[in-house]
């Protein structure tokens, strides 16, 4: 009989970053391979992914990574993993793949091995075998995965909602689940984020009469800020602007990308000649369409907002639509951009806190529980209190304490001839930071500099000095970022470039045959740091570079 390890890199007590492993005697199945968003105090981390070292040891026996569906949470850490482990199969949907695909190219990726899977067709691999099965989700082409093992069925959900509304590739198959169920399931792993939501998501996560509401109400020009792979709700927003005579902008070339990707392949329905060129953009009655970037929450938005848009600057007779709820640790910067919104005058139109995403609700979770029948249960994809209100669903529904497993990170489940042998098992999980192309050099003292940097910013004194003459060539240049705008401070960098000039010739006066650099700078510092301080009350970082010229 088989033994059976299942245990998380990543996505339990958190939210995102999911990454869970079932080993079967001496196969490694890996499902999900996501990333995490920075909060607003991991200031330069782009994005957070799970350690996988445990995966570059022992990437032989990996058949592969099975992913839901197109979101970053679940795939977005592939560019990274691919680095080391190149040839690891990558299983997902046709539209899923699509994502993938895409993400991979913007990452300086070009050769991966994606495989495209069918619903409910079946994947062997020797003794054991996997099968998808279509759920639904705000992505077309998302399934739950069922590992056949000799010991029963390894059910794992990814994220889900039961909506009888959802028809075609964003349909339930609930017979199919059904049927899974009454076979024999050993563990189903579950998400839970929405646990403590009472009934079921459905109808809450549908944003179609919000749309029509902002369209009619609304005469100007209308910004729909959305997550760029949330297709179903991207179909809900073409579905209402197709009843009006509006046409359609998209800012960003991968939103724009997706889209035509989802029209092209008769998952997004609607009249490809309605999407106009930027150039549009002007257009009185147009709809924008805008997007962020994964690693940078409003980033779009947040340019806009400073006329650093070579085509947008916001109106007031414009309106702007938050088609998508903001997430946990990006608050601070979604406050600051709906106040900036708020002082140009421009409308914004938040979704109400009534609104939920496509996850699984209590009834929903119940459901699945429902129909999976399962003899353990595993909460997933969520924080620790999320799964502890999973777990109490399930004891509702019959499921003996003994059987649910509240694991963490690095906590391993063991499973011999069909029963839990072990769950005290550990293996090393951490977080690796991601900055840019740099991976897991960011630590607490970087990110404290970077902290005080976003506080402050940062004022740059460069002066060059003729080294037989002891005088200053020219005048002292001041540079800044993330201090003040320039533009509307010119005659404080005027002063401040007159009061490090003059500190420079009374130092240099003192004494015409040397000079005291490490004096010279801090006089500087501290001359500079008191007037900026008492024009601005900000204590912005000073760096101060002097160079002796021949």
């Amino acid at each position: 009989m088989s033994k059976i390890n299942v245990f998380a890199l990543g996505g339990q007590n958190e939210l995102g970053k999911n990454m869970y492993v079932v080993e079967v005697d001496n196969k490694i199945f890996i499902f999900e391979a996501g990333l995490k968003y920075a909060d607003d105090k991991q200031l330069g981390v782009d994005y957070i992914i799970p350690n996988y070292d445990y995966l570059k040891e022992n990437k032989n026996r990996i058949v592969g990574i099975f992913i839901t569906h197109g979101h970053a949470e679940q795939m977005g850490a592939l560019s990274d993993i691919l680095i080391d482990i190149p040839n690891i199969k990558i299983y997902g949907g046709k539209f899923t793949l699509e994502i993938i695909k895409q993400d991979l190219e913007e990452s300086g990726i070009k050769k991966a091995n994606l495989i495209e899977i069918k619903p409910h067709k079946t994947i062997n691999f020797g003794s054991e075998n996997i099968f998808p099965i279509q759920v639904s989700q705000d992505l077309p082409d998302s399934y739950l995965y069922v590992l056949n093992t000799k010991n029963g069925a390894i059910v794992f959900t990814g994220n889900y909602l039961f909506d009888p509304s959802m028809s075609g590739p964003y349909s339930t198959d609930i017979g199919k689940l059904a049927y899974v169920g009454k076979q024999g399931v050993l563990c189903l792993m579950s998400e839970c984020m929405y646990a403590p939501n009472k009934g079921y998501t459905s109808p809450n996560h549908l944003a179609n009469s919000m749309i029509r509401d902002t369209i009619d109400e609304n005469d100007g020009r209308i910004f729909f800020n959305i997550f760029e792979t949330q297709i179903y709700r991207i179909q809900e927003l073409f579905n209402e602007i197709s009843k009006t005579s509006r046409n359609v902008v998209i800012m960003g070339k991968s939103l724009e990308n997706i889209i035509l990707k989802g029209i092209e392949l008769n998952y997004i329905k609607f009249d490809r000649e309605r999407i106009l060129p930027i150039t549009h953009v002007t257009d009185k009655q147009i709809c924008v369409i805008i997007s962020n970037e994964r690693e940078r929450p409003y980033s779009t938005l947040k340019r806009i907002l400073r006329n650093s848009d070579k085509f947008v600057t916001l109106k007031e007779d414009d309106c702007v639509v938050m088609l998508s709820p903001q997430y946990e640790g990006s608050e601070l910067t979604a406050t600051k951009v709906f106040n900036k919104i708020a002082k140009v005058g421009t409308k914004l139109v938040l979704l109400s806190s009534k609104f939920l995403s496509p996850h699984a609700s209590s009834q929903d979770i119940m459901l699945m529980i429902n129909l999976m029948q399962p003899k353990y249960f595993l909460p997933v994809m969520g924080e620790y209190r999320h799964q502890v209100e999973s777990a109490e669903l399930a004891k509702k529904l019959g499921i003996s304490e003994d059987n649910i497993l509240l694991n963490l990170n690095g906590d391993i489940a063991t499973f011999k001839n069909g029963k839990l042998i072990s769950n005290d098992g550990k293996i090393k999980v951490e977080d690796i930071l991601i900055d840019g192309k740099t991976v897991g050099d960011i630590g607490d003292l970087v990110l404290k500099d970077r902290e005080m940097l976003s506080d402050s910013g940062i004022v740059i004194v460069n002066a060059n000095i003729d080294k037989k003459t002891k005088e200053i060539i020219n005048k002292a240049n001041i540079l800044t970022k993330g201090f003040i705008y320039v533009k509307n401070n010119i005659d404080l960098i005027k002063e401040a470039e007159s009061i490090v000039t003059n500190v420079i010739n009374e130092d240099v006066s003192a004494d015409e045959n040397y000079i005291d650099y490490n004096k010279l700078k801090i006089d500087i510092r501290d001359r500079l740091g008191k007037y900026l301080y008492q024009e601005t009350e900000s204590k912005p970082m000073i760096i101060i570079i002097i160079q002796e010229v021949l």
